[in-house]
């Protein structure tokens, strides 16, 4: 899996991108196919950095988060919590959607037994 860190408007310290990649690195727990994690920084706004999570995953395609925050590593945890959403949601479909009979089927299950009785 690649992880690229890079910021806009500005420069992100050695330090922060650090903690940003062992908090991202925590993101296969949700979905084991992830390719690619870019994260952009904008710093145009001091007060009120930006944050964009994209993710690439294979069979799925892309998934992306923004969020502003006080800080960097605030919006970041704002993006993470968005993009673990994501990637419940889209696990859950998939898991769902093999497991949960159509309607057809639950249709001819309730007008079988209605002519049984």
């Amino acid at each position: 899996m690649q992880i690229s860190i890079s910021a806009r408007h500005g420069h992100l310290s050695a330090g922060t991108q650090e903690k940003i990649r062992e908090k991202v690195e925590k993101l296969p727990r949700l979905l084991d196919r992830l390719t690619a994690i870019h994260v952009t920084a904008d710093l145009e706004h001091e007060e009120k950095p930006g944050l964009e999570l994209r993710v690439t995953a294979e069979h799925s395609g892309e998934f992306v988060a923004t969020s502003d925050g006080s800080s960097v590593l605030a919006a970041l945890d704002g993006a993470l919590h968005k993009l673990e959403q994501q990637l419940r949601k889209h696990k859950e479909k998939k898991i769902e959607g093999h497991r949960v009979p159509g309607r057809k089927q639950m249709f001819e299950e309730q007008s079988g037994s209605e002519s049984e009785s």
